[in-house]
């Protein structure tokens, strides 16, 4: 029987929290370090059991994103992961659901960073590819990040959007995006 369960990280027990590391650590294979887990904590989980076996995993954390002269609370999705073997099988679609159904409800935008591969699963969900320039502001000021352009995704929201204009994220440790 498949469950999905949303919960905030204080009220995820250990065992929940090394289940959703084993399953990324799992998922991108050699890819997943100590800061990219670090992003995923500190907001609201989306879960999906299959019985006792977790199947899948999103989070979505708040972020400030700098867009048209506005520092914008953001709902940041991180950590999208499904077992290779549940997947095309709708839990991905049904983790972005719950998770924008929370971004609506509470952020001024929805963000996330996509690899190539996972760009059209989130279009098909309803997430806009950025078309703009993107920028990290650094300890050391604003930096361009053009690696990352072409591969971040929003959710417009309450706040107005140009969609073709510069984004600048928050700092962070690890992977800025």
């Amino acid at each position: 029987m498949v469950s999905v369960r949303v919960a905030h990280t204080a009220d995820l027990d250990a065992a929940t929290l090394t289940a959703a590391r084993r399953l990324l650590d799992e998922v991108f294979a050699p890819d997943m370090a100590d800061e990219d887990w670090e992003h995923c904590l500190g907001g609201l989980h989306t879960l999906v059991w299959d019985g006792p076996e977790l199947v899948g995993h999103a989070a979505l954390v708040q972020r400030r994103l700098l867009h048209g002269g506005r520092a914008l609370r953001t709902g940041y999705v991180e950590g999208v992961a499904v077992r290779a073997d549940r997947r095309r099988s709708g839990v991905g679609a049904a983790m972005m659901d719950h998770l924008a159904r929370v971004a609506r409800a509470a952020y001024d935008l929805a963000a996330l960073g996509s690899s190539d591969t996972a760009g059209p699963f989130y279009t098909a969900c309803g997430w806009q590819p950025w078309r703009g320039r993107t920028f990290a502001l650094t300890p050391d000021g604003i930096r361009r990040t053009p690696d990352e352009d072409g591969g971040i995704h929003v959710l417009p929201l309450a706040a107005p959007l140009d969609l073709g204009g510069d984004l600048v994220a928050d700092w962070r440790d690890g992977d800025v995006w």
